[in-house]
Order: structure tokens, then C-alpha cells, then sequence
């Protein structure tokens, strides 16, 4: 079988055990336990997220950070400059083919959030998620890899769909996000057969909300 890896923070988390889940018995789908949180977090622990698989033996990872970077804690300057966030996603990138050079690779974006119901200590604001997302697409198709375009899914999302302002850890959500990555995956997979979405909802608190 071939193994696809997923990285990235807590949306990912709401998508991760249904993927697995439904790919069982046709493709190994590792991710890490923890939230992999931002984005120069991510290009530290990047060689620990293969585990005891060789990077050579990687043939798919879908991958996102951003969320975290562009949070503004007590109405400050976001976690991360825009600019800087792009310094790491070239280099998280840079990582990712000298670790696994055999990869085939997707970036999704950062999904929307429900700004108003967030505090002011606590703060993201869709028009920025936007423009983060539109620097990481830049530098990501540089080198090739493909864009999940989770962002825009999200904003089809009714407000149901959250299970709180950032995260999509209901049903809807849970579904809708499981069936965008796996349509990406799959053809990378060559897995051309019709599979039967089973469901594995994320439970726990988020870390980082």
C-alpha cells in the first residue's frame, strides 16, 4: 500500500481519522498526534511526522499551516508577519522534497472562521486567513504542488457547520473536509474506485482555539 501523510493544525485534526478511516485497507494514512500549530513549528518537526517510515517511502502528503500564523493575541500584530510566514512556507516546502523526494504534494488552504463570535484577546479575520493563503499558494505551485482549496469549501459551510468559531468538528464538517482531501489524494493514490465515506469525528478539545 501506499502511505500518505497529512501535517497541519487543528482543521486538520477534524478531518485526519475519517481519512484514514475510509482509506483503510488501501492506502497506510500517518499523521502525528499532536497539532502541528504554525508554520515554523511545522518546518521543525517535519522529519519527526514520517515516524518510523523513511521519507523515500512517503508517496502523498497533504500538508496546511496558517491558522495559527496570522492569529492576533490581545490586538496585536498577527503570531506571524505575512512575510515571515512566507519565509517558512518556502522553507517547510524546501524541506519537504529533500526528506521526500518521491512525494507527490498538496497545500490546502486555511479554512474561514466566525470572526465576530471570537474575543478581542483571540482574533482572526477571514480577510487575512485570505491573504495568508494567497502568499502560501504562491510559493507552494512554485515547486510544483498541487492547491486543496479548502478555504473556499469552508465558505459554502452554513454557520452549523463550526462546532465553535474556528473549528468544523460536526458531522457536516467533518464530511465535507474528509471528501475535498480525499478527492485530492486519491488520483495521487491511484485509487480510481468509488470508496464509501466512514466517518471518525474529532472529539477532544482543540488545542489552540
Amino acid at each position: 500500500m501506499k502511505n500518505l501523510l497529512l501535517i497541519g493544525d487543528s482543521i486538520r485534526a477534524g478531518y485526519d481519522k475519517s481519512v484514514k478511516k475510509t482509506l483503510e485497507g488501501k492506502a497506510n494514512v500517518i499523521f502525528p498526534a499532536e497539532n502541528c500549530r504554525f508554520a515554523s513549528y511545522v518546518l521543525r518537526y517535519l522529519h519527526e511526522y514520517l515516524g518510523d517510515i523513511k521519507g523515500e517511502e512517503i508517496d502523498v502528503i497533504h500538508w496546511n499551516a496558517g491558522l495559527w500564523d496570522c492569529l492576533r493575541l490581545f490586538e496585536e500584530e498577527p503570531h506571524t508577519p505575512i512575510e515571515v510566514y512566507e519565509y517558512y512556507i518556502d522553507r517547510i516546502c524546501n524541506r519537504i522534497t529533500k526528506l521526500c523526494p518521491n512525494a507527490k504534494v498538496v497545500f490546502a488552504t486555511s479554512t474561514t472562521v466566525l470572526s465576530e463570535k471570537m474575543s478581542k484577546d483571540f482574533k482572526r479575520y477571514n480577510e487575512e486567513i485570505a491573504k495568508y493563503n494567497e502568499v502560501a499558494v504562491k510559493v507552494v505551485t512554485k515547486y510544483g504542488f498541487k492547491v486543496n482549496d479548502l478555504y473556499s469549501a469552508s465558505v459554502k459551510l452554513p454557520e452549523e457547520a463550526h462546532s465553535d468559531p474556528v473549528h468544523y468538528y460536526t458531522s457536516l464538517g467533518t464530511e465535507t473536509f474528509t471528501n475535498c482531501v480525499l478527492d485530492a489524494v486519491l488520483p495521487l493514490l491511484g485509487i480510481d474506485e468509488p470508496l464509501c465515506y466512514l466517518e471518525e469525528m474529532y472529539t477532544d478539545k482543540p488545542v489552540g482555539i
